[in-house]
């Protein structure tokens, strides 16, 4: 059993990238079998399938936000070289989640009859088929509660090789099987029975783990009654959270619909598809960082703030050319992607979004922090002090510029999502700017900015989508020269020198 929490450099290197590579190949599943299931299963039978997704992922909200807060308080332990705390926490958590997701359960099958016949707009032939397939999921529902818990046990330990090594095949199934179905020649029902069965079985996996990782674990059963509260409090809050964040990132579809029309729409639901890839670095990173920012918190307040400087630092480096390069070619991207007509209707507001990203990807990690030191009360007073003042605001931008006028509250709202988190966070860990120079995150904004105006200047001085793309491609190389030299120290290349392959 790990008696300490590892927070090595190379260690969150190889996390991130394992993190990363379990993100991009389900994806690329994903992209790649939509097409073959939906005109296996027919649209009306995709769409409940796609319900089906909707389903396992909302009821996870009956983790109640436990397999955060697990994860949280086992770092914390690992830091302190608590180890005999741990198993009480993780089988207390367990219990309570175990029990909340046949709750959820029993909640869904029970809704199920209103849900299929009167809510949801089901054809009469599907009826009974639907019926089915959602008593299957109500069975699966405290499953999918259990695996957060033991994900966040094997999190808290840093072990991201055990975790991936089960959610890459996982993820992967989620089309996979429907593919492979209807390749076969099973219904809809069947495919979703097997869909429950595999997850039964990364759930028994990831037990299987934790009893490796933490051996303890076999030794007995039983609720610490003193860890209800604690777990509760920072559990709850991060629900909150959850529930919060998807009202904040969608509110402007629904009232571009609602406002200016569902044609709009795929206008707007396109580009902010494609640009909100970019999120999924900072996602990996927030990952990777939590239970070191958790076991940190406590014990090493100046290498809690390293990180964290260093985080900022690596998302300006990384994303910001990427969506620079969105923004210069965002009309010639549309027009040879999707045609001339989304060129003209979307190219604004792809550019306008790609922006909104960076800072909404930059927000991630103060908002993280917060998590880390222990007050997810404070990043759920965050989104409470503007929403409503955001959707007062998004409303009027939507009526008076439509598609566009979402764009541009969504991007304002992430700019200042980021400067609340940016100075609470800052307040709270009293962390010095000092911190962000010594860690040269302002050097990595400066060369940013520098990399900034060379490319829009050769845009706006040259003609030509090959020249552009030149200059452009000459500036991307001396920013990654002047980043590596000027932005990076000597302990931060020898950790990416093997990635690159240099060394």
């Amino acid at each position: 059993m790990k008696s300490t929490l590892e927070i090595r450099g190379s260690l969150l290197v190889r996390n991130t990238a394992l993190n990363f590579i379990g993100r991009i190949i389900p994806l690329v599943i994903a992209v790649v079998t939509i097409p073959y299931i939906i005109r296996g299963l027919g649209v009306e039978r995709f769409g409940i399938l796609s319900l089906a997704w909707v389903i396992l992922g909302y009821f996870s909200l009956f983790d109640l936000g436990l397999g955060r807060a697990t994860t949280k308080f086992v770092a914390e332990q690992l830091g302190k070289g608590e180890i005999e705390k741990i198993p009480k926490i993780i089988w207390t958590s367990l219990i309570i989640q175990t029990t909340m997701g046949v709750a959820g359960g029993i909640a869904l099958a029970l809704a199920t009859p209103v849900l299929v016949e009167r809510v949801l707009q089901i054809p009469l032939h599907l009826i009974e088929e639907t019926r089915l397939i959602f008593y299957i999921l109500s069975l699966a529902i405290p499953i999918v509660v259990c695996s957060t818990n033991l994900i966040g046990v094997l999190e808290a330990a840093q072990r991201f090789d055990l975790i991936n090594l089960v959610q890459i095949p996982s993820s992967s199934l989620t089309c996979l099987i429907p593919a492979i179905g209807i390749h076969i020649g099973l219904q809809l029902p069947s495919i979703i029975l097997i869909l429950a069965l595999s997850l039964m079985l990364n759930t028994s996996v990831y037990w299987i783990l934790c009893l490796k990782v933490f051996p303890p674990l076999r030794e007995r059963v039983y609720i610490e009654t003193s860890l209800l509260r604690p777990l509760f409090t920072f559990g709850s809050w991060v629900t909150l959270c959850n529930v919060l964040i998807p009202l904040l990132v969608y509110l402007d579809r629904f009232l571009i619909g609602a406002i200016v029309s569902v044609g709009a729409l795929a206008y707007y639901t396109v580009p902010f598809e494609v640009v909100k890839q970019i999120l999924i670095v900072p996602g990996v990173l927030a990952v990777t960082l939590f239970p070191a920012f958790s076991g940190l918190a406590t014990v090493n307040r100046t290498e809690l703030e390293r990180l964290y400087a260093r985080s900022l630092k690596y998302i300006v480096l990384i994303l910001g050319p990427i969506v620079v390069i969105t923004v210069l070619f965002a009309r010639d991207i549309l027009q040879i992607w999707l045609g001339t007509d989304f060129s003209a209707k979307s190219t604004s507001v792809f550019q306008i979004l790609a922006f909104g990203m960076l800072l909404n990807a930059l927000a991630q990690m103060p908002a993280n922090l917060l998590d880390g030191v222990g007050r997810p009360d404070i990043r759920a007073k965050v989104f409470l002090s503007y929403v409503f003042l955001y959707i007062g605001f998004l409303w009027l931008l939507v009526s008076k510029r439509g598609i566009e006028g979402a764009a541009v509250a969504w991007t304002l709202r992430a700019g200042l999502e980021l400067l609340l988190f940016f100075e609470v966070s800052r307040r709270l860990t009293r962390t010095s700017l000092r911190v962000f120079v010594t860690n040269r995150l302002l050097r990595g904004v400066a060369v940013y900015v520098g990399f900034v105006t060379v490319a829009f200047l050769s845009l706006i001085l040259t003609k030509g989508i090959l020249i552009q793309g030149l200059l452009t491609l000459t500036a991307l190389i001396l920013f990654a020269l002047v980043a590596w030299r000027y932005t990076l120290d000597e302990v931060e290349k020898r950790l990416f020198l093997p990635m690159l392959r240099l060394k």
